[in-house]
């Protein structure tokens, strides 16, 4: 006897954070397939009023404009993009940026893994097709390289690449249980999503995409970002590390990390302190000595490289968002009182 909950079409979303891309919006949503149930673009206080202009001329309807007061960010259109498309019942949400730069046709691949149940969260990944590479800026294919590696550090996903990729899709389940007051709403939102998806063992996949630099101009530049983004991924992979062996479970990897630390800074230190000694006293270190600092850095490399062994093997491999809870009712008030905006239709 089969025991499955019977299923239905699931509903598709699409958010479309809409700051200075007037010139591309319209495109962009003429070009959303009918898979689609509703689009929500969201003028995050444009000052080319690009939510008027998508009203006036946009007959699409399943268009909806959420406008806010106060500019927030991409990370804070996307979160008020997520509670309206939560709200109205959406099953997956995909987020597609309003500049052009992200293909429409490729949705289907997007929401197949979440539809499917063995992903919660897909994301772009524009460095799977290395003939394709090429064609990105040299400038943002060492920085993205960059941001990637501290990326898998931080989040924990090491099995992906190109965390600043915008083009993603996300279970409307697992979106529920994001902490939307905490996500960083400025350039390092993606990469915190990571982060807080790692926190609920969410499964994350990476989609082969290819990016098309048009005539749009980027707002982030690496090289303005690159010192807050690091102390952003350190404070990430701090609180990773603290969440996921020590306040949600311990193992084995957490007596490694603790030992291999003691073990490391207790020779580092030891070997510090003797050799400026010798350098002072203009005297030979003893044998002994050496070997009583080197002998706890090698052990503690060892377990520290054990530790690092286990976490990469540690990434989420089974879909948690048919296991949540969910509340689309209540929606609305992930969002913290100010970002709690009404919904403008377009009729």
């Amino acid at each position: 006897m089969n025991s499955s909950i019977p299923s239905k079409p699931a509903s598709i979303a699409v958010v479309i954070p809409s700051y200075k891309v007037r010139a591309h919006i319209l495109d962009v949503i003429v070009r959303i397939g009918p898979e689609v149930d509703r689009i929500y673009v969201v003028d995050d206080c444009c000052p080319d009023g690009s939510g008027d202009f998508v009203e006036s001329h946009c007959s699409d309807p399943r268009v909806r404009v959420v406008r806010h007061t106060v500019n927030q960010g991409v990370g804070g259109a996307v979160m008020t993009g997520y509670a309206e498309a939560i709200a109205g019942g959406a099953d997956v949400i995909v987020k597609v940026d309003g500049d052009g730069q992200m293909d429409p046709g490729l949705l289907p691949q997007f929401v197949l893994p979440i539809i499917e149940g063995w992903a919660d969260y897909c994301k772009g990944n524009r460095f799977y097709d290395l003939t394709h590479i090429t064609r990105m800026p040299a400038m943002r294919l060492i920085g993205n390289a960059g941001l990637s590696i501290m990326s898998k550090i931080s989040t924990g996903y090491w099995t992906i690449f190109d965390p600043t990729n915008g083009y993603t899709a996300i279970n409307a389940r697992t979106a529920s249980h994001l902490p939307f007051d905490r996500i960083s709403k400025r350039y390092f939102f993606e990469t915190d999503m990571l982060f807080r998806l790692n926190t609920l063992r969410a499964v994350v996949a990476d989609i082969p995409m290819d990016a098309v630099y048009g005539d749009e101009q980027s707002n982030l530049k690496i090289t303005n970002v690159l010192f807050e983004f690091m102390g952003k991924h350190a404070k990430n992979f701090t609180k990773r590390i603290f969440y996921n062996y020590f306040l949600r479970d311990m193992t084995a990897a957490t007596f490694e990390l603790i030992a291999g630390l003691i073990l490391f800074v207790f020779g580092v230190c030891f070997g510090i302190v003797h050799w400026i000694s010798a350098l002072a006293t203009a005297t030979p270190t003893p044998l002994g000595t050496i070997m009583l600092s080197a002998l706890p850095v090698l052990i503690g490399l060892q377990f520290l490289l054990g530790f690092l062994n286990f976490d990469v093997a540690n990434v989420p491999s089974r879909a948690i968002s048919k296991f949540l809870p969910f509340h689309p009712s209540e929606a609305r008030k992930l969002l913290t009182p100010d970002d709690q905006r009404p919904l403008d239709p377009v009729e």
